[in-house]
């Protein structure tokens, strides 16, 4: 599919006409962050983010939601996917929705998310802003974001518009778009590459060999131990990760106990009850007991488990991990380096 450009003076009436035609979601303000929430006007649109407090799988697999509603023996689905349009998605997140597309899709399909995902037609765009804890610019360089419909990148005067599937050819007729010139794609090019030099972090290694350093340091529980001095173990890493996608399924019932709803709720394996079992008679056992473990079960499933079903980490240099953990310990970059020197 060809490549198009829009004038930065035209720009306002394409959003604006999309948002007339579909429900827009797309980065906002607040306050001094950002936020993926349902636009009103392009006004409201801000491409100059640098990362958004949540990332976009919310859109799809929300942080509670009804799943069946049920009175008596009666039982309705609650799913009720709309067709909506996410724009100005960041490469890192697209790479990160490919990942839990492809979790929420093998063996038993969770229809409750892709259904909220086949509705959606994905506009990413080009970073304009880096986050102070980004380093998306050497993770996972082997895997390419693929899960987008169209690509957006800001250039002198204007936008490129790429599109990549039927559904981002679509939206062409809602903008007084024109054929892109070979320089103006060329310039889109170049401000892409030029950003990830931008990243104020890095992993100095490759994703198979930090996977090997973290695989050889399974058993070091001294390490794990120290890595994991600090933390609350309040989940607030899980929370805003991009990729973690475990949740809790809970039966609440109304007053009458006759009807209610099967709800889904984020849950977080660095808090003390994630792995707390019923053995029983009251008695209950813990499997990952200490903050150790805990700890040390998150850097497995990003930097191991995930990265060998994937075919690349599970981890995507957002930053937000590292931006909202409470006692600073929860940065990639800096565990990784800890544990290679280990």
């Amino acid at each position: 599919m060809s490549a198009h450009f829009i004038k930065e003076s035209d720009f306002k009436a394409f959003v604006s006409a999309l948002i007339k035609a579909k429900p827009v979601y797309g980065p906002t303000a607040k306050r001094s962050k950002f936020v993926f929430s349902r636009l009103e006007s392009p006004e409201q649109l801000r491409l100059d983010y640098d990362v958004t407090l949540l990332p976009p799988k919310k859109l799809f697999f929300p942080t509670s939601q009804d799943l069946v509603r049920f009175d008596g023996d009666k039982f309705e689905a609650c799913v009720q996917p709309e067709e909506k349009i996410l724009f100005g998605v960041h490469f890192y997140d697209v790479k990160a929705l490919d990942m839990t597309d492809l979790l929420f899709r093998e063996k038993n399909p969770d229809w409750n998310y892709l259904a909220h995902r086949e509705c959606t037609t994905l506009v990413a765009s080009s970073i304009q802003a880096v986050a102070p804890r980004a380093f998306w610019g050497s993770v996972g360089r082997e895997v390419q974001p693929k899960g987008h419909d169209a690509f957006l990148t800001k250039i002198q005067g204007g936008f490129v518009y790429e599109p990549r599937t039927p559904k981002g050819e679509a939206l062409l007729k809602h903008g007084a778009f024109g054929k892109a010139s070979d320089e103006q794609v060329a310039e889109a090019r170049k401000a892409n590459d030029d950003i990830k030099k931008r990243c104020p972090q890095e992993l100095k290694k490759p994703s198979a060999s930090i996977a090997r350093k973290v695989r050889a340091a399974f058993d070091d529980e001294t390490l794990w131990d120290k890595l994991a001095e600090d933390c609350f173990s309040c989940g607030s890493c899980n929370t805003v990760c991009p990729t973690c996608y475990c949740f809790d399924v809970q039966d609440v019932w109304n007053v009458d106990q006759k009807s209610g709803a099967r709800t889904r709720t984020w849950d977080a394996c660095l808090t003390r009850e994630f792995a707390e079992v019923s053995l029983g008679a009251g008695a209950h056992e813990n499997f990952r007991e200490s903050r150790g473990e805990r700890f040390r079960h998150r850097i497995m499933r990003k930097a191991v488990y995930l990265n060998e079903k994937l075919g690349g980490p599970a981890c995507v240099g957002c930053g937000r991990c590292s931006s909202a953990c409470t006692s600073d310990i929860a940065d990639p970059v800096r565990v990784i380096e800890q544990i290679v020197k280990a």
